[in-house]
């Protein structure tokens, strides 16, 4: 490069310069190294400030530039026409010129700043051959640059297409699946870096992970050790978010954390880089591809991420294809296993069935035996020989026990050795074993010593010549009477399972035929003892009719009294205020009085004393009331902490007080219970009767009226019916069945408070208002009404007739820059359904969700603040807005700000009032403290309650953007506001 005195130069000073630029032109490989060399021969010439080549014009936002020269957007349009003019094109300034070098494969232009009075025909005298030269030579330079672009392209692409095939391949190999996966991890390791790569599978059905692939070199062990996990385990884990998402994360561990909304965990050691991908199953996330770096050197890029997420879906593909496979093999295996299986139960099947069909024949001629009119001792004999034609029974006995079960007689007994006694006294040997457990024994002599040294029998036994013995219970019910057996001298005779099952058929029907023939000779006793029992029965049920008038008294006082006090109960002063009135309709100047208490705060001395406590209150309550009457006055307890005193005679209602103030004074008294000194009070309903009353609920209704009135001024005070607390309870059902009619004729009407910009006053929303067109009352404020309409449950239909109808008239009448604000109350926010329905009301309104915000208030958040926060993350997303309302009056607003997505906070009108006083106030600090955090977090303010102009400087002057209120607009119908538009225009 030359230096500004290289102007005076002689020519083969210039042919010396020029001969150096063309080596240096010739030697430049790449686009960057051509337009080097350009802009060093325009910088060379004489008046030439500054050069560059720029190309890629059509791309702005990649826009390329040597030396790397600041393009303004404004000049993309004049180099553009210069990369289609034939000559030097200036440019307005007149201090920039720019011509065309090349137009293919992009075109490209030579950016000249010249010096003040430098002509661009002159300057570029001279120029014109090296320039066609450079612009040849940059044109080779990117066609060439773009082959190589292209090979590369082409060599990632082959190498992916290897990549996928050799995926597919392994998964219809006999690798196991463990081997697959390490193939697919070396697949992966040819495509990227990936020495640390794990596989996730995520199970939908079971809410379940499970690490199915993992190699790491800081972590060798996988979470849950290859076992399922909840997804809850790894919950905020990087792995959580994108299965969650369903997006690819990457980056190091500050770039991460930005990209999700909610904390991160990290488990193991922490990642220089890290990408991980979701693998895709019919648009959900069924997995995820991780890989990660520890060394600073190594990092992933975007081309990384695309290529792994293509990827992924191959690897679900195979996953799943090798998982089908394995699954079916496993069953076509278990099926062969089960055909085989059943083969062999077939042909044990049909040995069974013959052996059985010889069986039955035999057991039925036993059963025809048990139920047959023959003596026992034939009966026993028949058995016996039936038997024996089914096993080997030469040595055959019965034995039963004696009915004080202390005796063992053999009524029956054949033996080729040695015959049984006809009877003995029980010991320890292999029939009392079988009788103490009541189940079939089948030993030989080895199982017979074993018994023997375990206690279970008397020793001596094995002195008998018996190589097997087969005994089983004879059982009536649930009771052991006796046992039959078998047993045989020879080796070769050996008792079996099915020996066991023919025996113990056998023992049932023995059993049964002992059984009836007790029975009979029971039946007979019983016949003789049943006059005698007769006679004892009439004599008990004597006395029984006695004892029942008895508790028939004492069962009556229980229903009409109170269990705890003692106290008549409800159905007792009913019965007692009917009979009351009906005296009273006799003797029309008679009058009567109820009054109905209930105990203050009773349920806090249960939770705090108990129950127990709680029943002690209660009885000295009970006895106290019972001093401050006389007779015939009833005192009565309703139910829990609710008490009546009927007072059956009163000449003035100054009666019943006098008597309700000496209740009150009575229970003032301290209490001791449970250690500790109460002070109880009550409130008190009285009710006066007269004629005009007839049945004792109609009393009982305006007593608890005059109660629950009396609770409303704060208890402790006592309260007597009038026509005035009737007439607003009447009143109260009367709204309610308005309110409805309301609904069916489309009596609720939206009014709308425009939202404004302070500087300018231009209107940018409104606030939605409900108010209620009255037939006869007129137009009533929602103060008027809405508590009734929350206690009567019509709260949330009236709220989504008004959220459509201030839809439709925003969109209809207003502009359609301006937004609507909805008042969304905790009750809505408790559906999970709730941000569908909105939706759904948008789609029919075809209000745009970006008009719209809904409010809440920090009451609602409280109630359910993860349940909140995903609803309107959701509305968020569809472009509907969040606005939280009455700010800085809640219990935790700083704990919401940073994790609801929130585009305004409402400044409440308590702050904005106290800005009348000054600018010194707490209020103006707290105002300009919300108003600095909002700017921090890029959210919008709007300050409510606005009525002087005071109070807009003040705000004016600390920056906040919005306000409403009545200085700047009450609210009113849609109309009068498109009336004031007009009147403005």
């Amino acid at each position: 490069m030359t230096h500004r005195g290289a102007i005076e130069s002689t020519p083969s000073d210039n042919s010396s310069l020029q001969l150096v630029w063309l080596a240096r032109l010739s030697a430049a490989q790449t686009p960057d190294e051509v337009a080097e060399a350009i802009a060093l021969l325009a910088q060379d010439r004489p008046g030439c400030m500054a050069a560059c080549v720029v190309w890629r014009l059509d791309h702005p936002t990649s826009c390329h530039s040597v030396p790397a020269t600041p393009i303004d957007a404004a000049d993309r349009t004049w180099l553009g026409d210069a990369s289609r003019a034939g000559g030097p094109h200036g440019h307005p300034d007149r201090q920039r010129v720019a011509i065309r070098l090349c137009e293919q494969p992009e075109a490209a232009v030579l950016l000249l700043r010249l010096q003040a009075g430098v002509a661009p025909d002159a300057f570029f005298d001279g120029l014109a051959a090296p320039l066609q030269l450079a612009g040849l030579h940059l044109r080779r330079a990117l066609q060439w640059s773009e082959l190589q672009d292209s090979h590369k392209q082409l060599e990632r692409s082959e190498n992916l297409q290897r990549a996928l095939f050799a995926i597919s391949d392994l998964a219809g190999s006999e690798r196991d699946m463990p081997a697959m996966l390490r193939g697919i991890h070396a697949i992966v390791s040819t495509l990227m870096y990936a020495e640390n790569f794990f596989i996730v599978l995520h199970n939908a059905v079971q809410d379940t992970i499970r690490f199915l692939y993992f190699v790491d070199v800081q972590d060798p062990t996988p979470p849950g050790d290859g076992d399922d996990l909840p997804l809850s385990a790894i919950e905020y884990t990087l792995t959580w978010y994108v299965l969650r998402d369903g997006k690819a994360r990457m980056g190091d561990a500050e770039e991460l954390r930005s990209q999700v909304r909610g904390p991160v965990a990290l488990v193991g050691a922490d990642s220089y880089d890290w990408l991980g991908v979701p693998m895709m199953r019919e648009g959900r996330p069924a997995g995820v591809l991780v890989v990660q770096s520890y060394q600073q050197d190594i990092g992933f890029t975007g081309e990384d991420l695309t290529l792994l997420e293509f990827v992924g879906s191959h690897i679900l593909t195979a996953l799943e294809r090798k998982q089908g496979k394995d699954d079916l093999e496993q069953r076509v295996h278990l099926r062969t296993q089960q055909l085989a299986e059943a083969n062999r139960g077939l042909q044990l099947e049909i040995l069974e069935r013959q052996r059985a069909e010889h069986l039955q024949a035999a057991l039925f001629q036993i059963a025809q035996m048990a139920t047959a009119d023959v003596d026992q001792e034939a009966f026993y004999r028949r058995v016996h020989e039936v038997v024996g034609e089914l096993l080997n029974a030469e040595n055959f006995f019965i034995a039963l026990l004696s009915d004080d079960r202390q005796q063992l007689t053999f009524p029956y007994a054949v033996d080729a050795v040695k015959r049984p006694p006809v009877s003995r006294q029980l010991g320890r040997g292999l029939s009392e074993y079988v009788l103490r457990l009541g189940t079939a024994l089948r030993v030989d002599n080895a199982e017979i010593e074993e018994l023997d040294q375990r206690g279970e029998i008397a020793p001596g036994r094995m002195g008998s010549p018996a190589i097997c013995w087969l005994g089983v219970p004879l059982i009536v019910g649930d009771e052991v009477i006796g046992l039959v057996t078998v047993q045989s001298y020879r080796p070769e005779v050996v008792y079996g399972p099915a020996d066991q099952e023919l025996l113990s058929f056998v023992a049932s029907q023995i059993a049964n035929s002992v059984a009836r023939r007790r029975s009979a000779e029971s039946l007979r006793r019983a016949y003789e003892q049943l006059e005698h029992r007769v006679e004892e029965r009439t004599l008990a049920l004597r006395n029984e009719i006695v004892e029942r008038e008895r508790m028939q008294d004492q069962l009556r006082h229980q229903v009409m009294h109170d269990a705890l006090t003692g106290l008549p109960n409800r159905s007792y002063l009913r019965d007692r205020i009917d009979r009351v009135l009906a005296v009273i309709r006799r003797e029309s100047q008679r009058h009567c009085a109820l009054l109905y208490l209930d105990v203050d705060r009773f349920k806090i001395i249960n939770d705090s004393l108990g129950h127990l406590a709680g029943d002690e209150v209660l009885k000295e309550v009970a006895t106290r009331l019972a001093s401050c009457v006389r007779h015939p006055d009833l005192v009565a307890r309703l139910a829990g902490d609710e008490f009546a005193i009927l007072l059956e005679q009163v000449q003035l209602p100054v009666d019943a007080t006098a008597v309700a103030q000496r209740v009150m004074d009575a229970l003032s008294a301290p209490m001791q219970i449970d250690g500790k000194e109460l002070q109880v009070t009550a409130s008190v309903g009285i009710a006066i009767a007269d004629g005009n009353y007839v049945a004792a609920d109609e009393v009982l209704r305006d007593a608890d009226i005059a109660l629950y009135r009396s609770k409303e001024l704060g208890r402790k005070r006592f309260e007597l019916f009038d026509a005035t607390l009737a007439k607003n309870v009447i009143d109260v059902l009367a709204l309610e069945g308005e309110l409805r009619k309301a609904l069916q004729h489309d009596q609720f009407e939206p009014y709308f408070q425009p939202i404004c910009q302070l500087d300018g006053g231009r209107v940018l929303g409104y606030e939605a208002l409900i108010r209620w067109n009255h037939p006869l009352r007129g137009l009533l404020q929602p103060a008027d009404f809405l508590r009734i309409a929350e206690d009567s449950g019509l709260i949330e239909v009236i709220d989504w007739r008004m959220f459509e109808l201030s839809c439709q008239l925003l969109l209809q009448y207003a502009s359609d820059d301006t937004f609507l604000t909805l008042n969304v109350s905790a009750l809505h926010l408790r559906h999970a359904d709730f941000d569908t329905r909105l939706i759904q009301l948008l789609e029919r309104t075809g209000l745009p969700p970006s008009r719209l915000v809904v409010e809440v208030t920090e009451g609602a958040l409280l109630d359910n603040p993860e349940r909140v926060r995903a609803t309107l993350e959701r509305l968020r997303v569809i472009g509907v807005g969040a606005a939280l309302d009455d700010f800085g009056t809640g219990y935790s607003s700083l704990s919401y700000l940073h994790s609801l997505p929130l585009r305004i906070l409402k400044i409440d009108r308590a702050f904005v009032q106290e800005l009348d006083k000054g600018a010194n106030t707490s209020s103006t600090t707290v105002v300009a403290a919300i108003l600095a955090l909002a700017r921090a977090l890029n959210i919008q303010v709007i300050a409510e309650g606005i009525e002087t102009e005071i109070q807009r400087a003040a705000l004016t002057a600390m920056g906040c953007d919005m306000a409403q209120g009545y200085l700047i607009g009450r609210p009113s119908p849609i109309a009068f506001w498109l009336e004031s538009r007009a009147a403005g225009a």
